[in-house]
């Protein structure tokens, strides 16, 4: 059985990490960087993202401090903007962009944008065939009758939800990225300059679900060399 033991199929999976590792490499750097750098108007995330909410005519987001760094997520079940303690009271430049960013999610939210209600539908869906997947991918494969091939492909197809997801992420996240830069400088709680480095932390940010979107290819591509070619070997 090739998908327990070693086999060449493996290097995708190991591809996909180091990808994913370098990505989040990246970010950490690019945050660290311009956390050194105070931002010239001294407001702090949470400020910023109260200032931004505000302006987007948002007033029933909570802004929440939790535990961690770039922990950062809005949640729209509870319409919490939840800010890291690397974001939330620090008055850098990466602190007060986080914060914007995750101001764009609560802005699509209230906007009704349309990959974010996508995406937020898939969620249970993504679950579902991430649960299944491989537990359907063993039964086709120990069955030695016609229908083998038949709950493979389903199988195969379970697991791709996983991937639907990562891409469904991508325009939402770079959207929130889009709406995080002009709310910074339409509100003119950034200069120009301080932009610069807000973008560069921004867009190290989203190279990381570009990485996940990368190693889920990887990830379904090695599944299909495992098990699609079943049907050729019987």
């Amino acid at each position: 059985m090739p998908f327990i033991y070693w086999d060449p199929t493996y290097f995708l999976i190991i591809i996909g990490a180091i990808i994913c590792s370098v990505a989040s490499a990246r970010v950490r750097t690019t945050f660290n960087k311009y956390s050194g750098y105070r931002n010239m108007s001294g407001m702090t995330g949470a400020q910023a993202a109260q200032r931004i909410l505000h302006a987007a005519g948002i007033y029933d987001v909570t802004i929440k401090r939790i535990s961690g760094s770039l922990t950062d997520h809005y949640n729209p079940a509870n319409k919490t903007l939840n800010l890291s303690e690397s974001v939330c009271n620090q008055t850098s430049v990466a602190a007060v962009g986080v914060a914007a960013h995750e101001c764009g999610h609560a802005i699509q939210h209230a906007r009704g944008y349309l990959p974010l209600k996508l995406r937020t539908a898939f969620v249970p869906i993504a679950n579902f065939g991430s649960t299944l997947a491989w537990p359907v991918l063993l039964i086709g494969l120990f069955m030695n009758n016609r229908s083998s091939m038949t709950i493979i492909h389903i199988g195969i197809f379970l697991f791709s939800f996983s991937l639907i997801f990562q891409l469904l992420t991508l325009p939402v996240e770079f959207d929130a990225s889009r709406r995080a830069m002009a709310q910074l400088r339409e509100q003119g709680i950034l200069g120009e300059q301080e932009l610069h480095g807000t973008r560069k932390v921004l867009k190290a940010a989203a190279l990381t679900y570009v990485a996940s979107a990368a190693a889920a290819i990887l990830q379904l591509l090695r599944v299909i060399i495992l098990f699609g070619g079943r049907d050729r070997d019987d």
